[in-house]
């Protein structure tokens, strides 16, 4: 374990990750959100209508896109 400082609410932790244990539900509830709503989704996104229509951050949205498991959706994003 390390000590590390939370990407979402800048608090310091010691832990795996890169979120505290406070934010890891508020991260696990949009990262599914966006899952969702970009399966659901017939045609491609600017980041800023993600962004708009989830209600996530852009600097979350980079965060999540960054991840493996956010590796598909790519695609599915305008640049």
């Amino acid at each position: 374990m390390q000590f590390n400082k939370c990407s979402r609410c800048g608090c310091f932790f010691v832990s795996n990750g890169d979120v505290c244990p406070s934010c890891q539900p508020k991260d696990n509830f949009e990262m599914s959100k966006l899952k969702e709503f970009l399966d659901n989704s017939d045609t491609n996104y600017s980041m800023d209508s993600i962004s708009y229509d989830t209600g996530i951050s852009m600097r979350n949205l980079n965060r999540y896109f960054a991840k493996d498991s956010f590796v598909d959706y790519k695609p599915k994003i305008n640049l």
